[in-house]
This record gives C-alpha cells, sequence and structure tokens, in this order.
C-alpha cells in the first residue's frame, strides 16, 4: 500500500477511535474529533513506510467524564498479526500507569497464544480487539444502523416497572454485535 493510501487509512481509524471513545463516556477534545486529514498529517507525518507515523505514536490514552480515575488506552501494534509477547507488554504498561481497560487496533489479528493471553487477562484487565478494517467507518453513523443509547440503572428499572416486564423478557444483543462492541458493552446492560 503507498504511504498516501496507508496515512489515509490510518487517520480514518483514528478518527473513529476518537469518536468511539467520547461515545463512550471519555474526555476527547472537539479539536481530536474534527480532525482534519491534513492537520493529521501535520501532527504524525505522511510516510508510514518511513514509521512517519509510526503506529505507536498513534497510542491513545484518555479518562471517561464521570471518574477520572477510570481511564482507557488504545494500543496501535507495529507487527501485523501480534503474539503473546506484545500482549504482556501492554499489560506490562497498563499495570505500571494502574489502567485497567484498553482497546488494541490491529492489523490483520493475533496469534492463538495472544487471543488466550487475552482470555486469561480478563478478571484483571479488559483488553478489546478491533480488527483495522472495522474501524475504518464509524458504523453509528450509518443510515442503516438504528441509534443506539445505553440506559442508567434508574432508567431500566423505570422500563421494567412501566412495561411489568421482568429483565429475561426483554430482547437481547449479542456481545460480539458490531454495535455491542462499539459502545463496550457488557451483559446485564441496557
Amino acid at each position: 500500500m503507498d504511504d498516501e493510501a496507508e496515512t489515509y487509512k490510518l487517520w480514518r481509524i483514528r478518527k473513529t477511535i476518537m469518536q468511539l471513545c467520547h461515545d463512550r463516556g471519555y474526555l476527547v477534545t472537539q479539536d481530536e474529533l474534527d480532525e482534519t486529514l491534513e492537520q493529521f498529517v501535520e501532527k504524525f507525518g505522511n510516510t508510514p513506510s518511513l514509521r512517519k507515523p509510526a503506529r505507536s505514536d498513534l497510542i491513545v490514552l484518555v479518562a471517561h467524564n464521570d471518574d477520572p480515575t477510570n481511564q482507557l488506552f488504545v494500543f496501535f501494534p507495529e507487527e501485523a498479526k501480534i503474539g503473546i509477547k506484545t500482549i504482556k507488554h501492554y499489560c506490562q504498561r497498563m499495570q505500571e500507569e494502574s489502567i485497567t481497560r484498553a482497546i488494541i487496533v490491529v492489523q490483520a489479528g493475533m496469534t492463538p497464544s495472544a487471543k488466550s493471553a487475552l482470555t486469561d487477562m480478563a478478571p484483571k484487565y479488559t483488553l478489546e480487539q478491533f480488527m483495522e478494517c472495522e474501524l475504518l467507518i464509524n458504523i453509528t453513523e450509518h443510515m442503516l444502523v438504528p441509534e443506539h443509547v445505553l440506559m442508567s440503572k434508574e432508567e431500566k428499572e423505570e422500563l421494567l416497572k412501566r412495561y411489568k416486564l421482568k429483565e429475561h423478557q426483554l430482547p437481547r444483543i449479542q456481545i460480539g454485535d458490531p454495535v455491542a462492541r462499539y459502545f463496550g458493552l457488557q451483559r446485564e446492560t441496557l
């Protein structure tokens, strides 16, 4: 892939990541959300073949609006297919900075041992994996995707009470659903 196309791809991915963080309730400035390709090139460079930008330059750390101690890392590994060594490196960095949530944006996938390492880290760290191709567009802005709004516990209770429902009677959304992954939804959220 030529440098111009790769730079454009990295800009689109970073733009979607910033929107994703904002939609999850993390602090993202309006300048970061509105960053143009020209601003991206000025900030990071436009020759990925010479590591300008290097994927490690694109790492993002954001704090949550409600709780500044709730922070999220977004990692961009250099390797096309990442292994367990990279996962352990990221977990070590998260431990050093006392951060428990991270997103890893992978180019081509993960080795089976890296995937099992993600599962093993699950109680202590929440590591989400997104492929670059999944982040080229923001799926929540697509005209065929209805608006999704996360309800608070109070709103959930009010809904169940108003319609005289029990929680198990509500329709389910799969954990692997693209929009559920985008918003980082967990079980029992509505």
